[in-house]
């Protein structure tokens, strides 16, 4: 299964924190999975740190790749058939954050680890 990582999964994941569900926890451990971060929640991390909203033990360009690369999580770019995905997205959901990860899951075909109840009204197969 290819699993694509909603910013507050892959926080969760690094801080084992007791937030993540026992499945999501269990399909990230599965190693036959293929795990994603995108750069969309690097973006994210980085915008909620400089406006003080999300602490962390260090700055997030040294954050985010040091646990990707320790979970053995790939990083994912944003392209521009994700981009274009956003035209035919209804606005089920404010957040343009969340809003983009459902189009890169969408255009890539990936499995979206999310607790988010909105993302559910999307085309898009989520797992939490």
């Amino acid at each position: 299964m290819r699993v694509l990582l909603d910013t507050c999964t892959f926080l969760w994941l690094v801080a084992d924190s007791p937030a993540l569900s026992p499945e999501a926890a269990r399909i990230f451990s599965d190693p036959a999975n293929e795990v994603y971060l995108s750069a969309v929640s690097s973006w994210e991390i980085v915008v909620k740190h400089g406006l003080g909203k999300l602490p962390l033990p260090e700055s997030p360009s040294q954050f985010v790749p040091k646990y990707r690369k320790l979970h053995k999580i790939t990083a994912l770019s944003l392209d521009e058939g994700a981009t274009l995905q956003l035209t035919r997205l209804p606005k089920y959901h404010a957040d343009p954050f969340d809003r983009m990860l459902v189009c890169q899951a969408i255009d890539s075909g990936l499995v979206l680890l999310t607790p988010d109840p909105l993302v559910t009204q999307y085309p898009v197969k989520t797992i939490w």
